[in-house]
């Protein structure tokens, strides 16, 4: 004998003012659906029961039948975010054996809060980085600061990762705020299209942040980056693309995605001709690993494997990093000021390269006169007449 609609769904609304979301609560819903199927109300309330029974796959079944029915239903929004958050808390067997980082942590990255995400992920991450603080390379980057007057005895200290939106955690070396830092990046989607890793080198240029000296350090990061420039043109602009195409590698800048559909001789050139680096705030080149290409799900769900591919890349990388950071930056940040200042106290005119002739600029202030020292090239500087 066939229950009457209006009994069943009678009968479901009793059992959800219970809080009672059982088999039996299971069952009349289920049974609503099968003889009203665009019962948005009887999917919502099968969504919570599977919820509660942390039956998680029916519960996202459940609940996105409701949302496609209604889109704009708030509580099978809300329930459905629920589900994601309690089942990335909840590993299987398959993902508890996992030492990387699986779907489970990407969809841990895109569901917490900022704290939360870095406190659940902190012991996978903390692995990941102790293990890549014991290579040599490493240990090669340390001996290389600690030769140019910087602190430092490891390579990633401890809490050295951080999150300032949800969706993104990044890790750089011990001290490389303002340096041109070896970066880890890890990325959710969303906000990227898929869940990614990069890893290389970056280049945080914006003022934005605690720090104490955020004038003089974005002077000297863009100090750095200038030099990076060189270094790229005079002597890695051949071997970065090669190994760009060979490793998956892509540039960043902004808060823009990977730039994916650049090649790398366009994006070494990019590199090359980057002019507004400080507007930019952020730029980074490296390899990339997507959660959704099977052979890179490989490499990041295996901590070994994983921490090898990023010591090759670091290593790669290294000669590249240590031809922009060695040398006297602190003269050349120096000098850069001090010639800044002298132009200003002798009333000089700061002449740049601008297509086929020299342009000149009359009297300029000293911000005027530091953009022009961090940004052009071809300067020349005259008393004023």
């Amino acid at each position: 004998m066939n229950v009457p609609v209006s009994e069943l769904e009678r009968r479901a609304l009793e059992l959800m003012k219970q809080a009672d979301f059982g088999p039996e609560a299971v069952r009349v819903n289920a049974e609503l659906i099968e003889r009203a199927p665009k019962h948005e109300s009887a999917w919502t309330r099968l969504g919570r029961c599977h919820l509660e029974q942390r039956n998680f796959d029916e519960a996202v079944s459940a609940l996105r039948a409701a949302l496609a029915l209604n889109p704009t239903n708030g509580i099978a929004t809300n329930l459905l975010a629920e589900v994601r958050r309690q089942r990335a808390l909840t590993p299987t067997a398959k993902e508890r054996a996992t030492t990387g980082f699986s779907a489970r942590e990407f969809a841990i990255l895109e569901t917490l809060s900022p704290d939360e995400a870095l406190r659940t992920l902190q012991p996978r991450i903390e692995a990941l980085l102790d293990t890549i603080n014991a290579s040599t390379t490493a240990a090669r980057i340390v001996e290389s600061r600690q030769r140019q007057g910087e602190s430092g005895s490891k390579f990633f200290h401890a809490n050295s990762f951080y999150s300032n939106s949800t969706g993104h955690i990044f890790a750089f070396h011990q001290g490389g705020r303002w340096e041109p830092q070896f970066n880890l990046g890890w990325f959710s989607s969303p906000p990227l299209t898929s869940n990614c890793l990069r890893i290389g080198l970056g280049f945080n240029l914006s003022q934005t942040g605690r720090d104490p000296n955020r004038v003089t350090g974005q002077e000297r990061i863009l100090a750095f980056f200038d030099r990076f420039q060189q270094t790229l043109e005079k002597s890695w602009k051949r071997e970065l693309a090669q190994w760009m195409r060979a490793n998956g590698g892509f540039i960043q800048y902004s808060n823009h995605p990977p730039a994916v559909d650049f090649l790398p001789e366009r994006a070494v050139e990019w590199l090359l001709n980057c002019r507004n680096a400080a507007a930019l705030e952020w730029i980074f080149v490296g390899r990339w690993l997507f959660l959704d290409n099977p052979e890179d799900a490989k490499i990041l769900g295996d901590r070994a494997k994983l921490a090898k591919v990023v010591d090759d890349s670091f290593r790669t990388l290294f000669p590249l990093w240590l031809g922009t950071y060695a040398g006297s930056f602190r003269e050349r940040s120096l000098l850069k000021r001090f010639t800044a200042e002298r132009i200003q106290d002798c009333e000089c005119d700061v002449l740049f390269w601008n297509g086929p002739r020299w342009r000149s600029v009359e009297r300029p202030d000293f911000p005027s006169v530091r953009h022009f020292l961090h940004t052009e090239r071809r300067l020349r500087v005259r008393r004023h007449r």
